[in-house]
């Protein structure tokens, strides 16, 4: 029997992934592709690792190039994964339409989250739609709730799970960060510095505990886009949950990406971490 595509279906299955730092790019690269999307990729200029292999580089201030070529190849659907670091100057020199982009963006200066809310909708008014990818391979996140490891939390965590959650939604709210450490009471709160970062100033902290206590949360913000912002885990934050002599982490289901998730579950089985997903 022979299938007729139409060319609307066709350019419905066209996506551009905007590649930032780490290994989510390339694992959401191989997810789309695998779910049928024809993905166009653009590496964010010493950002992105070369394994993604880019069909384009731009650097941070040269967005204009990229939205021609989107343009060019009717490409109109767009999802940004991958972390930033601290970027070189002169990757910041923007183009005309950074420098537009950028104006409407610094007007919504009040915290990361309302930016990236600035930024889709700079990206929206130019005709395109921004897409969760998270949303469109699903695999990549818890998608069930539960615990998801053979280690369970005991009902001491269960109480610090609570207030973690607590605490998480009220400096969601200040878009303060998203991450947090409990042990009974609160113990370090992310701030500009990232989750790794918070994690090692913990790990520092405890490295003379003789028993684990407490957990790491992960939480998506109250009215978090997460289209752009995006949280996630890996095997990192495994290890260093494990340094910091905590017991397990907590995170959402379905809006926090998981970096290689069966090998996440089997390093905090073989660490003794549990790990539980929230709706």
């Amino acid at each position: 029997m022979l299938t007729i595509i139409s060319m609307k279906e066709t350019e419905n299955k066209k996506i551009a992934l905007v590649a930032g730092a780490l290994d989510l790019p390339l694992i959401t690269k191989q997810a789309l592709i695998k779910n049928g999307w024809d993905v166009f990729v653009v590496g964010l200029k010493n950002f992105y690792d070369p394994k993604i292999k880019p069909d384009m580089v731009v650097r941070l201030g040269g967005g204009g190039r990229a939205i021609r070529e989107f343009r060019r190849r009717g490409i109109k659907k767009l999802t940004f994964v991958g972390a930033l670091g601290h970027p070189n100057l002169s990757d910041l020199r923007p183009d005309l339409w950074s420098i537009f982009a950028l104006i409407k963006i610094l007007r919504n200066q009040k915290g990361y989250d309302s930016m990236a809310v600035a930024l889709n909708k700079v990206l929206e008014k130019g005709g395109f739609e921004i897409v969760a990818a998270q949303d469109i391979a699903p695999e990549l996140t818890f998608e069930k709730a539960g615990v998801q490891t053979k280690i369970k939390p005991s009902s001491k965590d269960k109480k610090d799970i609570e207030r973690a959650i607590e605490v998480s939604h009220t400096i969601g709210k200040e878009d303060i960060g998203a991450s947090v450490v409990v042990d009974k009471q609160v113990i370090a709160v992310e701030a500009a510095e990232g989750t790794a970062n918070m994690l090692k100033r913990v790990i520092d902290m405890r490295k003379n505990n003789k028993k684990k206590s407490g957990v790491f949360a992960k939480m998506t913000k109250p009215g978090q886009d997460l289209r752009i912002d995006i949280p996630a885990i890996g095997i990192d934050t495994v290890k260093s949950v494990a340094k910091a002599n905590l017991r397990g982490i907590v995170v959402n289901t379905k809006t926090c990406f998981v970096v290689n998730k069966a090998e996440v579950i089997k390093q905090a089985n073989n660490l003794g971490i549990f790990i539980i997903a929230l709706d």
